[in-house]
């Protein structure tokens, strides 16, 4: 039986979410990639390091994390001031 999941992959400030079969079987290797969605999580990976950004959306929804405490605020503003009453 195979089962569609969400496997992310975070590579410095950038998290990709590739979608993947998981394969389920009665063995105990189970839950389990296919080998293509592996080379697919590879190639993703890759790109995010290298920042290919021609190839990594071609398999994968990108993200950039930003923090939201604590530290430098890359967008020169606080992001909590929001949630203040």
């Amino acid at each position: 039986m195979n089962t569609k999941k969400t496997k992310y992959i975070h590579e410095g400030p950038y998290v990709a979410a590739v979608e993947v079969d998981s394969i389920i079987t009665g063995d105990g290797w189970s839950p389990a990639l296919s080998l293509q969605d592996a080379y697919r999580l590879d190639e993703v990976r890759e790109a995010l390091r290298d920042g290919n950004w021609m190839i990594a959306p071609k398999n994968a929804q990108l993200f950039i994390m930003q923090p939201i405490t604590g530290g430098q605020n890359p967008m020169g503003r606080n992001p909590t001031a929001a949630f203040a009453s």
